[in-house]
């Protein structure tokens, strides 16, 4: 049987990496799977409630870095990781997203080397998105992770043109589909049972539904202040949750 290690370190890792164990799980033989989580999110709200409520089991291994500068994070999960790959020595480590644990753990697997020089095989899900902006962390966390994986995982076909414009070879790249949708198609009646829109007086009605989160978008006061202008304004037409 062989191993494999899904790496999850943040809140948007966890409906990625959901549907990817779901389907070990329930459909293959072949294959273990291991659920290694970084704790570059541990909050419970941002980490143990997704858990439980895409049912996941409790991780194998709790690497528990915490926060931190994005180096001083990067190296505690380089750090971590090495030591969980040197004890399973997985046959294949998946990675998913662009957050800092996945550039970490890609860069300590595609250094791995066991007995025998053996190496796992390294797969990125969701890769070849691109912004064009290297300002932003995850742009490059995904260049990075794209250039040391074997196998690249897309979810549109997009990502299929970026990574071949780069020069990735055709043989590397699987287009697979996007597997928040498969967490979303499972976790839909679950989620209508909550009640959350009822309990707001929001069902049946319409409203606008806000996320900020972006360090370019909330940590500068100027263009914070202006999207929040932007938002009172369609606050004046429709409720906003944001």
């Amino acid at each position: 049987m062989r191993r494999v290690l899904l790496v999850a370190g943040a809140r948007p890792n966890y409906m990625k990496i959901a549907p990817i164990y779901w389907a070990i799980r329930e459909s293959s033989t072949a294959l273990s799977a291991d659920l290694i989580h970084t704790g570059q999110h541990y909050d419970g709200d941002m980490s143990a409630s997704f858990f439980r409520d895409l049912d996941l089991p409790e991780p194998s291994v709790d690497l528990g870095v915490g926060s931190g500068s994005h180096a001083a994070q990067t190296a505690k999960v380089m750090v971590g990781f090495e030591e969980v790959l040197n004890e399973r020595r997985p046959d294949v480590v998946i990675v998913v997203g662009d957050v800092n644990s996945t550039a970490a753990c890609a860069l300590v697997a595609a250094k791995a080397l066991f007995d025998g020089g053996r190496r796992p095989v390294l797969a990125h899900v969701e890769a070849g998105l691109r912004s064009r902006d290297r300002t932003m962390p995850e742009e490059v966390n995904r260049m990075v992770t794209d250039a040391l994986s074997d196998l690249l995982f897309t979810t549109c076909r997009d990502a299929d043109e970026n990574l071949r414009a780069e020069g990735t070879a055709p043989e590397r790249i699987r287009f697979v589909g996007n597997p928040m949708i498969d967490s979303l198609r499972r976790c839909l009646p679950a989620a209508r049972r909550v009640g959350f829109l009822e309990r707001l007086g929001l069902a049946g009605a319409r409203f606008g539904l806000c996320t900020l989160h972006r360090p370019s978008n909330v940590d500068v006061p100027g263009v914070l202040e202006s999207l929040l202008d932007t938002l009172a304004e369609v606050a004046a037409d429709l409720p906003v949750l944001l």
